[in-house]
């Protein structure tokens, strides 16, 4: 039985106020995703079925590049974010979250950094 009182346990906890943040730039990446997706979902339906050639030539267009890059960025993060979430709010044990979030954090940037080194590189050949 503790003598302290509930606020003096709470104090030193951080503000009530600090996950806005992360709220927020969730919510303006899933936005961001919507067109990006939409664009990306009928771009490589368009070429369903092409030959390496046309798919070559569609990456290697620099508007379609920098829009993909754009997507593959943004896509990433709104997927680091939201694991990010999940893992915080359902794994109790303080060393597994920990251990898990670096381990996501660091899959997740090293995947994204390899899609975007693919499609740069097709881009700029």
């Amino acid at each position: 039985m503790s003598l302290r009182s509930p606020l003096s346990r709470a104090r030193g906890l951080g503000s009530a106020k600090s996950g806005v943040h992360h709220f927020w730039v969730q919510r303006l990446t899933a936005l961001a995703l919507i067109p990006l997706t939409l664009w990306f979902v009928f771009s490589v339906a368009r070429l369903a079925g092409g030959s390496y050639e046309a798919t070559y030539l569609w990456v290697h267009y620099p508007p379609f590049a920098v829009t993909l890059v754009l997507f593959l960025a943004i896509a990433f993060w709104h997927a680091a974010l939201g694991v990010q979430t999940v893992i915080e709010d359902y794994v109790g044990h303080e060393g597994w979250k920990l251990t898990m979030l670096v381990a996501v954090k660091f899959g997740l940037a090293i995947l994204g950094v390899a899609c975007i080194f693919a499609v740069l590189k097709v881009a700029l050949s």
